[in-house]
């Protein structure tokens, strides 16, 4: 795997900090009228007694807005989620699926929000579908301009990194928290390029798979809600397996795989 200088690596894996905000999902017109297209005839129920979504209610950066999905009851099995953002031009920011080894969930993505926006999660369990979410005030994530020049962002497509935040074992417990960094312009299809003020072609991650040996972590089907540059940070239960394997195809037909060591990552 090539070299990322230190200063790329810190760019990357730095999380806007935000604190914990009163700022619950509010009444939404676009939610009404795309309801149907991402649930059929299902109505969840109110999730905040299965899980939290902690967003900022006023983002620092649109174009990376800072996700956590925390399960707060441990006696259910989350197995599935999506990710909503109402008046995003593709409100649908990505479809997730979960491993055994992701329960109790625990895991923080960034999105683009392009206008004051509801963001919510709907998670499928074995009961059923349980909703919660945040409002975030936030305006142009979709079109803000990609933070590397397009030569630059191309050379190192598909670059992957894997970060580790529990350095030694736990005596009671495998469970460790991990971050994975993908290198990917993400182009929303809204953004323009700085010199030829024309539109830059959608170009996304559109599926991820996440694994430790044979096992499953995690899966996901994205959109142009994502960010540049996708951030994955998750709680897992460590089977002793001495990677984590990353396969991501883009809209483009390109294919990304890395076998990153659980023991290098830093």
């Amino acid at each position: 795997m090539r070299l990322i200088t230190s200063a790329l690596v810190a760019a990357f894996f730095a999380l806007p900090a935000y604190a914990a905000e009163d700022n619950p999902l509010t009444e939404s017109e676009s939610w009404e009228a795309l309801k149907y297209d991402v649930l059929g005839d299902a109505t969840p129920a109110d999730g905040s007694v299965l899980f939290t979504v902690d967003a900022p209610y006023r983002a620092n950066d649109a174009a990376t807005v800072p996700l956590q999905i925390v399960q707060t009851d441990e006696s259910v099995r989350i197995r599935n989620a999506i990710v909503v953002i109402d008046e995003n031009p593709a409100p649908v920011a990505g479809t997730f699926t979960f491993g055994d080894a992701m329960a109790p969930l625990d895991l923080e993505i960034r999105v683009r929000v392009n206008q004051y926006s509801n963001v919510r999660v709907i998670a499928e369990t074995g009961e059923g579908l349980a909703m919660q979410g945040r409002f975030v005030k936030a305006s142009g994530g979709c079109s803000a301009p990609a933070t590397s020049d397009p030569e630059a962002a191309l050379a190192g497509m598909g670059q992957m990194r894997l970060r580790s935040f529990t350095t030694e074992p736990q005596m009671s417990t495998p469970r460790r928290e991990a971050q994975i960094m993908i290198r990917h312009p993400n182009y929303s299809g809204l953004q323009r390029d700085q010199i030829t003020q024309l539109f830059v072609p959608a170009h996304f991650i559109d599926t991820l798979e996440v694994r430790q040996g044979d096992e499953l972590l995690f899966t996901m089907e994205g959109g142009i809600s994502i960010s540049e540059n996708p951030v994955f940070r998750f709680v897992y239960t460590d089977n002793g397996e001495p990677e984590i394997t990353v396969r991501a195809t883009d809209t483009d037909g390109n294919v990304f795989e890395e076998r990153l060591p659980k023991a290098e990552a830093s």
